[in-house]
């Protein structure tokens, strides 16, 4: 099962879609798509606007990939769970966000095992098309000994 998740704060009716025609001709597998308060309604896969935490985390577990915006959220939920991702950025040039950060955060994910980048809807249908999904490797939970160290040195200094 394909689990598609935009977030909560924005619609992002391009990405539901752009799934949603996908699944129009595409059997197997099933989709589910968690689609917020976007205005487009799916009408090849299940969906709901939003789910309560339990049945968030049951849909991510049973699935073999999750289709996202670029938010941070869905990315480490998904690469926790040890769940390939590919996400699509929303755009502010087509007034799906407040500024082009989820961009700059699309630029760096390419560099993740598990992480499948998709610049716009073509891109991302034929990433779904070729269904071939690297798994993330062990994604870590706390800071690196590095960063505490040079956040340690700047409270120091001062």
């Amino acid at each position: 099962m394909i689990f598609v998740t935009v977030g909560s704060q924005l619609p992002f009716d391009r990405l539901v879609r752009a799934v949603d025609d996908w699944a129009a001709g595409n059997g197997e597998p099933a989709a589910f798509a968690q689609i917020g308060t976007s205005s487009y309604r799916p009408s090849h896969m299940d969906w709901a606007a939003y789910l309560p935490v339990d049945a968030f985390r049951r849909k991510l577990e049973a699935a073999s990939l999750v289709v996202s915006h670029a938010g941070m959220g869905n990315l480490l939920l998904a690469l926790q769970a040890k769940k390939p991702i590919l996400v699509m950025p929303r755009r502010l040039q087509l007034d799906e966000i407040r500024n082009d950060h989820q961009l700059a955060t699309a630029k760096w994910l390419r560099q993740m095992a598990g992480v499948t980048v998709a610049d716009d809807t073509d891109e991302l249908v034929e990433a779904l098309r070729r269904g071939e999904w690297q798994q993330p490797g062990d994604v870590r939970d706390t800071a690196s000994p590095e960063l505490l160290a040079t956040v340690r040195d700047f409270v120091e200094a001062r």
